[in-house]
């Protein structure tokens, strides 16, 4: 059954400003290991912007948003090579999917050109 769903989109580019702008964004929003992942491909503002979509979708499907006390880092994209995202949750996002009695998170992120795009299903 499914509890939660989110759905976002985010600009590359935007990230790519944004980034520009703010570079202690990166601490701020991303876990030491997405950041390390990004930092290794050819067009990090790519990688970032679909984990901040994947983040958003995540908060949506927790029926969060970015209220609620869900902190950006509290919500990680885990990617082991060969295999699909998952999500690594903590603090009160953890505490929320518990509450909505949520077993497994399934999320899907893609990119093409400049939008990242991701979904996340909450089952139970």
């Amino acid at each position: 059954m499914i509890v939660g769903l989110g759905l976002d989109l985010c600009d590359a580019a935007r990230m790519r400003r944004a980034l520009g702008r703010h570079p202690r964004m990166v601490w701020r929003v991303f876990t030491e290991g997405e950041a390390a992942l990004c930092h290794r491909r050819k067009d990090p503002a790519v990688c970032f912007a679909a984990r901040f979509a994947a983040k958003e979708a995540a908060m949506k499907a927790l029926g969060t948003g970015w209220s609620g006390g869900v902190g950006w880092r509290q919500i990680e994209v885990v990617r082991h090579p060969g295999q699909a995202p998952t999500l690594a949750l903590y603090g009160l996002a953890l505490q929320r999917f518990d509450a909505l009695g949520a077993t497994r998170a399934v999320v899907t992120i893609t990119h093409e050109g400049n939008m990242a795009a991701a979904v996340v299903i909450l089952e139970r």
